[in-house]
């Protein structure tokens, strides 16, 4: 078996949030700094105990230990790529990176709010989509009352926009 793994069909957009910045960075702080260190030292004392061939916790920890680095190398590249997008667009009444967007669907009147963020801090439990989904790339610069049309793998969705924002539901009204 080969380490060759074939290059992405899209390149993901390298925009994230202050917020989701924040989350790869204390990521990355904690496996370099606490769980890599914890590692080691479980790895060493098992390599004390003898034979390293038939030692299940050596063999393990060096796993684990792989793992840890192979996430430390990816958060180390990804976060050297990627753009932290802080601040508000000039037209707020557009929909763009960050926002925070209600639309209606056209078909069943069901209304959905989710926010537009980078492929690395998507969030189903939040509502947060990427901006490289295709809900989110037809919604791109849309205002409030534009009819938007969505393919989706299940097909053609039609959308109405009922409000955008910047600022989290439940704050201080801004756009």
């Amino acid at each position: 078996m080969s380490r060759y793994r074939p290059p992405a069909n899209t390149p993901r957009t390298a925009l994230i949030t202050p917020e989701g910045h924040k989350v790869l960075t204390d990521e990355l702080d904690f496996l370099w700094r606490v769980r890599r260190p914890e590692v080691t030292r479980a790895v060493s004392e098992a390599a004390a105990m003898g034979d390293r061939s038939e030692n299940a916790e050596y063999i393990y920890g060096k796993k684990l230990l792989r793992e840890i680095d192979r996430r430390v190398r990816f958060l180390t590249k990804r976060l050297e790529v990627l753009k932290v997008v802080d601040q508000k667009p000039t037209d707020p009444s557009r929909i763009f990176f960050g926002a925070w967007v209600e639309v209606e669907d056209a078909d069943t009147g069901e209304s959905l709010s989710f926010r537009i963020v980078g492929p690395d801090e998507i969030d189903t439990q939040k509502h947060w989509i990427s901006i490289d989904a295709p809900m989110a790339r037809a919604m791109l610069k849309k205002t409030v009352d534009d009819e938007v049309v969505v393919e989706r793998p299940v097909g053609r969705g039609v959308f109405y926009v009922l409000s955008v924002s910047y600022c989290p539901p439940g704050t201080q009204t801004g756009q």
